[in-house]
């Protein structure tokens, strides 16, 4: 299956502490005549005890909180939010139409052929049993399974950057807990009090960071290719228990067009007007 570059989420990573190192650095001028860039302001944003009790705290609770096989997956998921597979729900519909129009004419033992060129894992293991004369409650339970399968192992996935979402704000408030307590015992020099102020706060910024710019946005990230693919999985179980049912193809692919959200249903209507259903599901992609 095709992978393409998600520009959107590297501009957005980007953007994300481009902007935030921007903000840090703008100062207004003391005359209040503009602003200016003061570089010297970024070292007030660095403590290292700070970062290791935020990033070192919220990575050693994950460790509490999964196994090690759950750490093994994240450069796979970055893959999938930055180079993610194709889901076209359209070609899938096409080649449903495709099956059940050949089925419809020829029997379901004509689909041998498409079975075997099929790379989709899913589609192709489904059309399989249909083909091998499975009965067709076992049919559609064995998919129902396959697809609780994928969301229950996608939660699961998505839980582990939920949690560090949950841990990034909450360690940088045992941080600055930990900074006031230090700034309380030292009371009587009052020189001190404002720059131990700085870095007590400067926890809760780190762990606000972690959670807002990265553990958030990969969550959502995952949630969102999660429902791409299973989209185009249930568009294929459908399919095939309408092919298996014996059902008109026009039919079936007006069922698969209404599984679209309203926006992806309108570039596909068209093709309804064309000469075949072929020629317009390939309008329809384009």
């Amino acid at each position: 299956m095709k992978r393409k570059i998600d520009i959107m989420s590297i501009i957005g990573l980007i953007l994300a502490f481009g902007l935030m190192v921007f903000g840090i650095m703008c100062s207004k001028k003391e005359d209040g005549s503009g602003y200016e860039f003061v570089t010297g302001t970024l070292g007030s944003f660095f403590d290292l005890p700070s970062i290791i009790i935020v990033v070192g705290g919220v990575i050693a609770c994950l460790m509490f909180s999964f196994p090690i096989s759950q750490f093994a997956k994240i450069p796979k998921h970055l893959g999938i939010i930055f180079s993610p597979k194709v889901y076209n729900p359209e070609v899938y519909i096409a080649k449903i139409v495709e099956c059940a129009k050949k089925a419809r004419a020829n029997g379901l033992l004509a689909l041998e052929e498409d079975t075997n060129e099929m790379t989709d894992a899913f589609m192709k293991n489904s059309f399989q049993m249909v083909v091998d004369s499975v009965d067709q409650e076992k049919v559609k339970e064995q998919m129902d399974c396959w697809l609780a399968n994928l969301d229950d192992r996608h939660s699961s996935d998505r839980s582990f950057y939920d949690k560090g979402a949950e841990l990034g704000p909450a360690f940088g408030m045992i941080g600055t807990l930990i900074g006031l307590i230090n700034m309380l015992q030292n009371m009587s020099d009052i020189d001190t009090l404002g720059p131990n102020m700085s870095v007590a706060l400067v926890t809760t910024f780190y762990g606000s960071l972690i959670a807002n710019a990265l553990f958030v946005p990969i969550s959502n990230k995952l949630r969102v290719r999660h429902e791409e693919e299973y989209l185009c999985m249930s568009i294929i179980a459908e399919g095939v228990q309408a092919i298996q049912a014996g059902e008109n193809p026009k039919l079936v692919q007006e069922r698969l067009v209404h599984m679209l959200p309203e926006y992806r249903q309108k570039k596909f209507i068209p093709s309804e007007g064309g000469s075949s259903e072929d020629e317009g599901g390939k309008k329809g992609k384009k």
